[in-house]
């Protein structure tokens, strides 16, 4: 896959004609450059986390699978001493990846260069057979298990690890190269701090960071347009709409502590994006204890803010939602099935309706609902919010949004994945209150989308559910999905799940 590099761009900045862009256009406020170097990384790379939580996985069931069709052939599927054979290699395989563990054979850079880390991966499984060995001697049971079984396993074991990282070694490098596991981070600030930091990174060995540009607010007289290659994208604002459209990891504030005032400004526009957050520590000569510091190879990073809900967390909740979306979907199906004929029977029209609301990173979504106004009077833009006797709602449409029994059909985007089952309610992407957009109302009322939005949430069951008629409703919703949003488990989600139901017999602001 060909790939743009950002050093390669001019940095001239074409003028925009006259309705070049329409209003209302993603890339509207970026300039061409921005746009171009944006598009290039909307594509989702793999986690080199998940990655090495995966090879793990890996590893631990191919030591189980030789162990166990090594047992099957030599010693046969009898009875006798079936489970002590179980307990022996399931025991192995996991001691074998926790000592993997310790002497850092799960590093990128181990897995990038297999020849030069077999040697700890060797001794890593003697030392796992000699813990073996010593457990079987001390209980007395060593023999009872065959010799041959043992040095069988140990060979071929050791020889599929060596295969597999060989073979692992290659699919990195060939991944490296066409940006498919990659850390994309942006510089923001420019100067001797962006360069000096930029050139740290770029020495660092076996580095999976990819610069994708830098954003500083400054002219071009204090911020130089190309610094170390890379040219300036754009402003603060408009780093804000890059990471919108590009899917960027990271962002790399290059200033030094001491400008307080100056970052504090930075973080307070940068906080509501999904993104971690680092403040470069590598020309400060102030110094913290090393936990305080996350390092890219070996320059410091100070960690100001985590993307929420990330690699593992992130497949968690995506199994959490398959599983109770669909028996959710299945619990009810009767009520759904009754739901449609009543609509079809109440009025004319389509029984679903799609309203566009604000997904994950501000994504436009479209979202499933019953139809409950009349077909003539929908209002998929949601400008005009519901209110009470609202003459465009059908009969039946009275009762399912009371009962919110018009969110059924959610599951099914929960299921494929637009929604989360647990989560920021998703809004309309015009909604007012008093003609005056929510972010308009909350500061930072954007940092609700940095996780997917939810059929439910924290908000609606402590209370803040159906219309919002005041900036007080709007701030209290947007209060307690930030809450959610940096204190999630899956356990808050259970219990939001689970307390759903009963706070539905509220219905005092649901029309």
């Amino acid at each position: 896959m060909n790939q743009i590099d950002p050093k390669r761009l001019q940095t001239s900045r074409a003028p925009r004609k006259p309705g070049m862009l329409k209003a209302g256009d993603e890339h509207s406020r970026l300039n061409p450059i921005a746009w171009q170097v944006a598009q290039q990384y909307k594509r989702e790379t793999m986690s080199p986390v998940m990655v090495l939580g995966v090879m793990r996985l890996v590893e631990f069931s191919m030591l189980l699978l030789s162990g166990f069709v090594l047992y099957t052939l030599y010693v046969g599927l009898s009875p006798v001493l079936f489970w002590h054979y179980m307990t022996v290699i399931g025991g192995g395989s996991v001691l074998m990846v926790v000592l993997c563990e310790f002497t850092s054979c799960y590093q990128m850079r181990a897995l990038r260069n297999p020849t030069g880390s077999m040697g700890r991966v060797l001794v890593a499984w003697m030392a796992t057979f000699a813990a073996l060995a010593l457990t079987g001697f001390f209980l007395k049971i060593s023999d009872s298990f065959s010799r041959f079984w043992l040095g069988s396993w140990f060979v071929c074991g050791f020889g599929a690890l060596l295969v597999l990282r060989i073979t692992m070694s290659q699919l990195l490098r060939r991944w490296a190269r066409n940006g498919t596991i990659e850390r994309r981070a942006v510089i923001v600030g420019g100067g001797s701090n962006a360069e000096q930091l930029i050139r740290s990174i770029e020495q660092q060995p076996y580095n999976d960071i990819r610069i994708c540009g830098l954003f500083d607010d400054r002219d071009d007289l204090r911020s130089p347009p190309v610094i170390a290659g890379y040219p300036k994208l754009g402003t603060i604002t408009e780093l804000v709409e890059f990471t919108r459209i590009a899917r960027i990891d990271m962002l790399i504030v290059a200033l030094p502590i001491s400008a307080e005032k100056r970052v504090l400004s930075l973080l307070s526009k940068l906080w509501v994006l999904p993104v971690d957050i680092r403040l470069s520590a590598h020309a400060n000569h102030l110094r913290f204890r090393p936990r305080a510091y996350s390092y890219i190879g070996s320059v410091p990073m100070l960690d100001i803010f985590d993307r929420p809900i990330n690699d593992w967390d992130s497949v968690a909740k995506r199994g959490f939602d398959i599983l109770f979306s669909l028996i959710g979907i299945i619990v009810f199906s009767p009520i759904m099935l009754a739901t449609a004929i009543a609509i079809k029977l109440d009025s004319r029209g389509p029984v679903l309706f799609k309203q566009l609301r604000h997904g994950f990173n501000n994504e436009p979504i479209e979202v499933l609902k019953f139809r409950s106004m009349y077909v003539e009077q929908c209002d998929p833009t949601a400008k005009a919010a519901v209110t009470k006797n609202d003459p465009r709602v059908t009969r039946v449409g009275r009762i399912i949004r009371k009962t919110s029994i018009d969110e059924l059909p959610q599951f099914f985007n929960a299921l494929f994945g637009s929604l989360s089952l647990v989560g920021p309610r998703p809004h309309a992407v015009t909604a007012q209150t008093h003609n005056r957009l929510y972010e308009e109302v909350v500061d930072g009322y954007f940092a609700r989308h940095k996780v997917k939005p939810g059929v439910t949430g924290w908000a609606q069951i402590n209370g803040w559910r159906g219309e919002i008629d005041t900036d007080e409703k709007i701030r209290k919703r947007t209060e307690y999905d930030l809450y959610y949003i940096e204190n999630w488990s899956l356990w808050l989600d259970l219990k939001i799940l689970f307390l759903t139901p009963i706070s539905l017999f509220n219905t005092e602001n649901a029309y």
